[in-house]
């Protein structure tokens, strides 16, 4: 995922029947959404995935089915550590690299405990390079079980060892992902994906390689408008007024999610189910209410931009 074009990664939902299967065929069609709003890679198996409620079989044929569907059109990065030994964590990166993806992604909180230290953690990424050889490898700070943010120079001294193409930034911090993104300058394979929108065009002015968000599980296009459109003159007042329609509804949008982005995509027209295994809270009515304000104030703002783009 070279860093000459601003792209957005979506990072996928796993859309299931009403008795909890995964639901293929609306799989295929979720991943055809993305593609066709134009994402420039996905990120299969990740929290938005519901990875950690699925089992290793169910990861491993949700990741073929997605790479099957999207047939070399974009890149697919997918998870490959649930944590335990690193040869068992290896283990699976291998499984996930055997089946077709750009590169494999590292749960940063998995490698090492809360209260472990930096070099602790250093060490055992180290030693997972050295156990997993010649497979393209990527990083996501994700929150669950608890959230490791990597600092400029741990990043620098992984990607310099060629292995490192992708991160998925979300130390919400931007002054953070400016040092990191200095830190990493010089090694066009690898690219910074900032997950945090509060800061989306900071970060895309910063050099970022793109974006890597939930707002896309409710709107994929317009994510990719950004990134499109970021440092467009003619259009700053545009831009700003998707920043400020992101800010505003960031608490919306996180609110119970991934339920909330299944119901926004079932307005949308996507015949995705709301059932998630995740345990995220109550649906409520209130929060139903929210989600149908921002489906009428999202379809004024693709009128606004003439976003002709329908699901």
């Amino acid at each position: 995922m070279e860093n000459t074009k601003k792209g957005f990664i979506p990072v996928m939902l796993t859309p299931f029947k009403s008795n909890g299967e995964i639901d293929y065929n609306i799989l295929t069609q979720l991943t055809e959404v993305y593609l066709e709003a134009g994402a420039s890679g996905l990120f299969a198996n990740c929290l938005s995935s519901e990875m950690f409620e699925l089992t290793d079989e169910e990861r491993i044929q949700a990741i073929k089915h997605v790479i099957k569907v999207v047939n070399n059109k974009v890149p697919v990065v997918a998870t490959g550590t649930f944590g335990g030994e690193i040869s068992k964590q290896a283990d699976f990166v291998k499984r996930v690299n055997d089946t077709g993806t750009h590169a494999v992604i590292l749960i940063t909180s998995l490698l090492a405990g809360e209260k472990e230290p930096e070099e602790v953690f250093n060490e055992r990424v180290f030693s997972l390079l050295d156990q997993t050889p010649g497979i393209p490898l990527g990083f996501y700070e994700c929150p669950e079980p608890f959230k490791r943010v990597l600092s400029a120079g741990q990043l620098k001294s992984f990607v310099e060892t060629g292995r490192v193409i992708y991160h998925k930034d979300t130390c919400l911090d931007i002054n953070q992902v400016r040092e990191k993104l200095k830190a990493t300058e010089g090694f066009p394979a690898f690219g910074l994906y900032d997950a945090y929108m509060v800061h989306a065009v900071e970060s895309l002015e910063a050099g970022s390689a793109g974006l890597s968000c939930i707002q896309g599980n409710y709107f994929p296009e317009l994510i990719v408008w950004l990134c499109n459109n970021y440092n467009v003159p003619s259009l700053k007042p545009e831009v700003q007024r998707v920043q400020q329609f992101l800010n505003d509804n960031m608490d919306v949008m996180h609110n119970v999610y991934p339920i909330v982005s299944k119901y926004f995509l079932q307005k949308r027209g996507l015949n995705i189910s709301t059932f998630t295994r995740r345990k995220v809270g109550i649906f409520t009515n209130s929060i139903t209410h929210e989600i149908e304000s921002l489906y009428k104030n999202y379809n004024k703002l693709q009128e606004e931009l003439d976003l002709k783009y329908e699901i």
